[in-house]
């Protein structure tokens, strides 16, 4: 015997549509089966025609509540006892009871079948929607991943790539017709190899690294790489993203020679005066002696005055320090070198339990400088505040910015207790320096060189540096 589905009596299509336009199309239909049941009842006779009852209370039970259920059948049970066979008036009210209740529970069983089925289908529309969703996100992943500059790979436990990019490909310099699918890692990445070698990874670990990478071809190249874990069927796992940053190590590493060359010629023209000065002194001290003791022709005493010539036309042919190596200028945004020193700085004041204030505006214009310098200068006299404050019991330094006649003045104070000999302040190699003596005296140099300039301000407040640049046009 064939099971009697939704499909067969027409109601699934009532029931997948709105409940709230069809309520009242659902409820005409009850009364007409309804009607229609005690009309046969009633043609029939005193043959009970009960089970024609079940068919309001089926199409009933689409829409109604249990309690509407529960008014339904009593109105059946009730039409059906108005054509039942004659009985006595317990028979006639267990038959009226125990018809409710069979009409009852089918308008039950009906709900409870209908309220299933509309709940197998909002999951599987939603297991649909979110199937759609996840084939589009897949799909742009998928696409991401392939069309990235950066070399985007996964390694199996083994240590093998399971799979790869297009840019990966190209940076290991896979030869045509080849594939770095299935090849080993440690041969390209020994990094990656020697973290699945550890053992002890976890789930989730993430880090980067940067090292030597090899070509196919055996070309090397440096390597900045990020990679994580995860777990697969198969044991650990990792996936990495790997670029080649071998041209910016190139240009960082000769803009550091440069950047050395230009600090070595100024602590070099430093140097250079301070020995003029000194062999100025001991050509006096030569010219003094051999006056008052008679002893000018002295060989000794003519030896050591020409050394001390000879140190003096030495230093001569040294650069000064005054000349501006335009090269090196350009337009820097203030707000950029004054935030890479915030990031720098602020770490090792919160140890020592000080505070940093930062009085600017968030846009500052740009000024003409070189960065590389311009934050060495800036950083020399946040340290010189640090360690001026160390011992003080408020520690504080506060940075400024103001804009005054198309020049940038960047003000340092802090609570240190000042300076003590302000005619020796930017002179290099004094006594007494916890250092050479040169940090001023190079941030200065550096500043000048950029058309600026940098001066201590006496005053009865704090010790005040300030850092004078020209505005970019």
């Amino acid at each position: 015997m064939r099971r009697i589905t939704f499909e067969d009596l027409g109601l699934d299509k009532l029931i997948d549509r709105r409940p709230e336009r069809k309520r009242s199309a659902v409820l005409l239909l009850t009364a007409g089966l309804l009607v229609v049941a005690s009309l046969a009842d009633w043609v029939v006779g005193h043959i009970s025609l009960g089970v024609l009852y079940m068919l309001p209370m089926m199409s009933g039970a689409l829409f109604l509540e249990p309690l509407e259920l529960a008014l339904l059948a009593l109105v059946c049970a009730f039409v059906r006892s108005r054509f039942d066979y004659p009985g006595t008036n317990i028979e006639l009210g267990l038959r009226f009871v125990f018809a409710a209740l069979s009409y009852f529970t089918c308008g039950l069983f009906v709900a409870a079948l209908v309220r299933n089925r509309r709940m197998t289908s909002q999951h599987l529309a939603r297991v649909q929607s979110e199937q759609a969703l996840r084939k589009v996100a897949e799909d742009q992943l998928r696409l991401l991943v392939a069309g990235s500059p950066a070399a985007i790979l996964t390694i199996d436990n083994r240590g093998l790539v399971a799979a790869a990019n297009n840019a990966a490909e190209s940076l290991f310099a896979i030869p045509s017709g080849e594939h770095l699918i299935g090849r080993s890692i440690d041969k390209h990445l020994s990094v990656l190899s020697d973290a699945l070698k550890l053992g002890n990874i976890v789930d989730g670990f993430r880090t980067s690294a940067q090292c030597m990478g090899h070509r196919a071809n055996g070309e090397v190249f440096q390597a900045d790489t990020w990679f994580s874990s995860y777990v697969a069927p198969e044991g650990i796992c990792l996936a990495a993203i790997v670029v080649d940053s071998s041209e910016e190590m190139r240009d960082r590493e000769e803009q550091n020679f440069r950047r050395l060359l230009r600090a070595s010629r100024i602590a070099t023209t430093a140097l250079a005066h301070e020995s003029r000065n000194l062999s100025s002194a001991i050509s006096l001290l030569c010219a003094h002696l051999g006056d008052k003791h008679g002893i000018a022709e002295d060989e000794d005493l003519t030896g050591i005055a020409g050394l001390a010539r000879r140190i003096e036309q030495m230093a001569a042919l040294e650069l000064s320090n005054r000349r501006s190596d335009a090269g090196n200028v350009h337009v820097v945004s203030l707000r950029e070198a004054l935030d890479r020193l915030r990031i720098i700085i602020e770490p090792e004041w919160s140890e020592i339990h000080g505070e940093v204030y930062w009085e600017f505006p968030f846009v500052l214009p740009s000024v003409m400088a070189d960065s590389h310098g311009l934050l060495q200068a800036f950083l020399n006299l946040a340290k010189n505040s640090h360690r001026a404050v160390r011992d003080k019991t408020h520690r504080w330094l506060s940075v400024r910015v103001t804009i005054e006649h198309q020049r940038a003045l960047i003000v340092f104070e802090d609570s240190g207790p000042g300076i003590a000999a302000e005619e020796r302040l930017f002179q290099p190699f004094q006594q007494g320096a916890d250092g050479t003596g040169l940090g001023l005296y190079l941030s200065r140099a550096f500043v000048r060189s950029y058309g600026g300039d940098l001066r201590y301000e006496a005053k009865s407040g704090p010790p005040r540096f300030v850092v004078d640049l020209e505005l970019a046009s």
